[in-house]
């Protein structure tokens, strides 16, 4: 079971940071619901005091992650994470009492990478897609 909960914060938490930065438009943000290829998806709005730290609501979560454990945590904010560069968060990702870094890079209009970090060595970069009204 701990295993599943470090594997699930690992991979949305490595997802973002050691992708190359690509231009992107201005008026993009990340507000809105980004889903990876697995089917889990976040609903991410800009949060804060500022209005510019990346909140993250985990919405559904798909795949051998998706224990009784970890589906607890849908429905629920798992990140907040400070803009430390246009298009770029760093903050934590928080479930089931595991905590990983992540940063958070806007890519594209409809595209994020989430990297997730956890012991600053195990990391993992998945992208998440913009959904589709």
């Amino acid at each position: 079971m701990n295993f599943l909960k470090t594997t699930l914060a690992t991979a949305v938490l490595c997802a973002a940071a050691a992708m190359p930065s690509f231009a992107q438009d201005a008026s993009a943000t990340p507000d809105g619901l980004f889903v990876d290829t697995y089917g889990t998806s976040f609903e991410f709005s800009l949060c804060g005091e500022s209005g510019t730290d990346l909140c993250g609501v985990l919405t559904n979560l798909e795949g051998e992650s998706a224990t009784p454990e970890n589906l607890a945590f849908v429905g629920k904010q798992v990140m907040q994470a400070e803009q430390v560069a246009p298009g770029q968060w760093k903050g934590a990702l928080t479930a089931g009492g595991i905590s990983a870094e992540a940063t958070v890079t806007q890519v594209g209009a409809n595209t994020i990478e989430i990297q997730g970090c956890r012991a600053a060595i195990l990391c993992q970069t998945l992208p998440y897609n913009r959904a589709s009204s």
